[in-house]
């Protein structure tokens, strides 16, 4: 569960350190954002030899949250983290080139194929 203000580890190698989350994109009263929502983020913090640079604007998709998530089957999905995948908001495509760490099944079923082919694990 991700709401405004709050700060997310990406978890691609486009160059940021770290995402402040300032828009949840899925409904006009919802507040919080779950796997595989879309975001709006400011980077907080990034490389100097990054694709992205501080202050930008930048789109990403939720693909880790700390509170569990329930699943269809009852079973529960949590991880260590806050993380998201920075996109391009058009073609919906990753930014960057890989993927660290475990992403969720439902990033999958959100319809982002690209970012779970590209991730180590999908659990």
């Amino acid at each position: 569960m991700v709401q405004l203000r709050s700060i997310i580890v990406p978890a691609d190698n486009c160059g940021a350190k770290k995402l402040r989350v300032i828009h949840v994109h899925v409904g006009s009263k919802r507040t919080y954002a779950y796997l595989g929502d879309m975001v709006t983020a400011v980077v907080d913090k990034a490389d100097p030899n990054g694709t992205v640079k501080d202050s930008e604007m930048v789109k990403a998709v939720i693909v880790r949250t700390r509170k569990g998530q329930r699943r269809k089957d009852g079973s529960y999905i949590r991880f260590d983290d806050n993380a998201g995948v920075i996109i391009d908001p058009k073609s919906r495509e990753p930014r960057g080139t890989r993927i660290f760490g475990p992403v969720a099944r439902e990033v999958k079923d959100a319809g982002y194929a690209k970012i779970a082919s590209l991730a180590t694990e999908v659990l």
